[in-house]
């Protein structure tokens, strides 16, 4: 009897099938930025991705690279900068736990909702993946007490820690995005990292965007705040902060400039891919 998955994702969930499908068709690559065979088959349980197509589409070159940035952050700040503890919020279908080489003693702490969450671990299993860390699945909201959730799940707020907060802040209102830089700053003990994407608010208008917005407010998954100056605002935060643009990505990669990223065809508008040393308290 085939088995029946967890219900597929739904709502703003789907974007995190969206995400995926860019990771699969990476794979199909021979040059492909990074080796993730469990995209693909994320995808099918899913159902696919061809209602976010021309997301996909028009920002999908942007996802390949913003993956393989924050995989060499992940993997520089856990075998370089000492941290043993990872945590992805609203991590999605994120299968770095599983296809990344860890550091021997890493706890990869992947925080969303209990649905998704449950999804991905059936579709998992059902491939007999196992994780090359240990990995800790901590369902809860972020409009809840996540903090708590994540203590009550191991976490030790005494142990550096690497955070990713990748294709998330853009969801959420501005009070919501202070807030959880708050908690995330104390919860990181000296040595800790932070990555993060975040849009300005140029993009956010851009016409090319319209027709993206318009889909994701159909999936309650609409665009809420925009920063201008990460660098800046991270360091009131606690942290000492550098960007990299997606240029300088591709030409490390030997990759074309996403366009939707290209200052030639976009001016001033700007997707941040951001990094951060918590600084000493």
């Amino acid at each position: 009897m085939k088995r029946v998955l967890h219900r597929q994702p739904v709502g703003v969930a789907r974007t995190a099938v969206l995400i995926a499908a860019a990771r699969a068709n990476e794979q199909r690559h021979l040059d492909r930025l990074f080796d993730d065979p469990l995209a693909a088959p994320l995808v099918r349980a899913a159902g696919s991705a061809t209602d976010l197509s021309g997301v996909r589409n028009l920002a999908g070159d942007h996802f390949v690279l913003r993956t393989r940035y924050f995989d060499d952050y992940l993997s520089t700040a856990t075998t370089t900068a000492g941290c043993t503890q990872v945590v992805i919020m609203a991590s999605g279908l994120d299968t770095r736990a599983y296809r990344l080489p860890w550091r021997p003693g890493t706890s990869v702490f992947e925080i969303d909702l209990p649905d998704l969450l449950d999804f991905k671990q059936q579709a998992l299993d059902a491939l007999e993946a196992a994780p090359s860390c240990e990995r800790v699945a901590v369902a809860c909201d972020l409009r809840e007490d996540w903090p708590r959730a994540l203590f009550e799940a191991g976490f030790d707020p005494r142990k550096p820690t690497a955070w990713l907060l990748e294709g998330l802040l853009m969801f959420l209102p501005v009070d919501a995005v202070e807030q959880l830089l708050r908690l995330v700053g104390g919860l990181s003990a000296a040595g800790s990292r932070i990555a993060l994407e975040h849009v300005n608010r140029a993009f956010r208008d851009l016409p090319q965007m319209r027709a993206v917005h318009d889909r994701f407010d159909e999936l309650d998954a609409r665009w809420q705040s925009d920063v201008e100056n990460p660098v800046e605002w991270l360091g009131r935060h606690g942290w000492t902060a550098a960007t990299t643009h997606q240029s300088e990505l591709a030409t490390r990669h030997n990759r074309s400039i996403p366009a939707i990223t290209d200052p030639v065809k976009v001016g001033d508008a700007r997707i941040w891919l951001a990094q951060g040393v918590r600084n000493e308290m």
